[in-house]
């Protein structure tokens, strides 16, 4: 069953909801991750994000910076969030 356009941003308002946090500088990086490359992802990384998104906001920026690394099954979408924001700030 697919999802009808209404669901769909229904859904994507939701993810974008859930990606603002308490700290400044990870709901930058969630919330422009949630806009621009969440909707393209395939539904097993949708998933891990949505995992993600329910973690401890500090041990999320741990990982994101390299410090700690994330449970394998977040690993993934860890480096996808980390490849997105670098690829943003090295645009021109």
């Amino acid at each position: 069953l697919g999802m009808t356009p209404m669901n769909e941003d229904r859904h994507q308002d939701r993810v974008l909801w859930r990606s603002r946090c308490g700290m400044l500088e990870l709901d930058i990086l969630l919330v422009a991750f949630a806009r621009e490359r969440y909707p393209h992802l395939p539904p097993a990384e949708q998933g891990a994000y949505q995992r993600l998104l329910v973690c401890d906001d500090w041990r999320i920026w741990d990982w994101l910076q390299g410090r700690t690394q994330p449970p394998p099954a977040l690993a993934g979408i860890v480096d996808l969030v980390k490849t997105a924001d670098t690829a943003k700030s090295a645009a021109p």
